[in-house]
């Protein structure tokens, strides 16, 4: 790649395996000018960058890795400056037994903070929120933030259809690539599978495999986070969750238009207002370019819908947090 066609500048709030594995996976792609990672653990972010620099020869790309230690109160921020896009997965995982909802509390103030201190050096950027429970605190962001809409939104879509579509792949014996699947909804309890738009080559997944095989792989996929937050023991997953917020932060930097399903403000499609939804938008430079509404079957469309007041109702606790 020449060095004309590396541009921008991305900031990843949170050096844990999956911040890190994030802004590995932003600099192999070579397209941005500059990642930078930060930290509060005092030289975390620092070694990190070290780290991944010294692995450029070998891989082969340009992009420079900026590690910088950030205080609560806002010290180190100015790293992070005029940031195009930035990726908050700052925040505790989920241990054994929790719930992403059990995160709320503590995780809402990091968020905040963040936010605030990312809105203050660069007053122009995307932001991507990742941090659990992901819906509320995308709309915490958002508002801490005040940047418009369609510049905040959540990464739960992209992460929950690869996951549905490794389930049916794996239980077909079929390669990934021939299998096409769609989730909507929130990140959790009220994911909405549309089978609609689930498809193994070509052919509707219900003409391939029964629908109670499909409804324990949609069973599957809603528990997915919490199955290897149980096989690990500490920690959460982060290479499946950090593919899909680098593929968005790449979608914004390269102004691809992508349609991708995420964590967006949805105002009036499908008939729903004034709430974060997981939907599919098309995304690009300045974030979500327009939500795109597709037909729904009558009991996809209905579940969107208590999905949306489901989200509507918690989204509406974070105002005091």
């Amino acid at each position: 790649m020449s060095e004309s066609d590396r541009r921008g500048k991305v900031t990843v709030v949170g050096a844990g395996f999956y911040g890190s594995t994030t802004a590995q996976r932003l600099a192999e792609y070579d397209v941005f000018e500059t990642v930078v990672l930060t930290d509060i653990v005092e030289g975390k972010p620092e070694g990190l960058a070290l780290d991944l620099n010294q692995s450029r020869p070998i891989e082969g790309f340009e992009t420079t890795v900026v590690g910088a230690t950030t205080t609560p109160e806002g010290g180190g921020y100015q790293a992070t400056a005029d940031s195009d896009v930035v990726v908050i997965t700052a925040g505790l995982p989920r241990k054994p037994g929790m719930s992403r909802m059990d995160l709320l509390d503590v995780n809402a103030k990091i968020v905040r903070g963040v936010a605030e201190n990312i809105a203050k050096y660069s007053p122009n950027a995307v932001i991507i929120i990742v941090s659990n429970p992901l819906d509320e605190m995308t709309a915490l962001a958002q508002r801490a933030s005040g940047f418009p809409k369609q510049r905040v939104f959540g990464q739960a879509g992209v992460l929950d259809t690869a996951r549905f579509t490794n389930n049916v792949a794996t239980a077909l014996g079929v390669a990934v690539a021939s299998v096409q699947t769609l989730t909507l909804g929130s990140h959790g309890e009220t994911m909405v599978p549309v089978p609609s738009a689930c498809f193994v080559d070509g052919t509707p997944l219900a003409d391939v495999m029964d629908a109670d095989t499909i409804e324990e792989l949609v069973t599957r996929t809603r528990n997915g986070g919490a199955e290897v937050v149980a096989l690990l023991k500490t920690g959460s997953a982060y290479y499946a969750p950090s593919a899909a917020a680098a593929r968005m932060a790449r979608a914004v930097i390269t102004d691809s238009g992508e349609r991708i399903p995420v964590c967006a403000w949805v105002d009036g499609e499908y008939g729903i207002s004034g709430v974060y939804l997981g939907v599919e938008a098309e995304v690009g430079a300045g974030g979500i370019k327009r939500v795109v509404e597709r037909t729904l079957t009558e009991s996809e469309l209905s579940a969107l819908k208590q999905a949306a007041e489901a989200v509507r109702a918690k989204q509406a606790d974070i105002a005091d947090l």
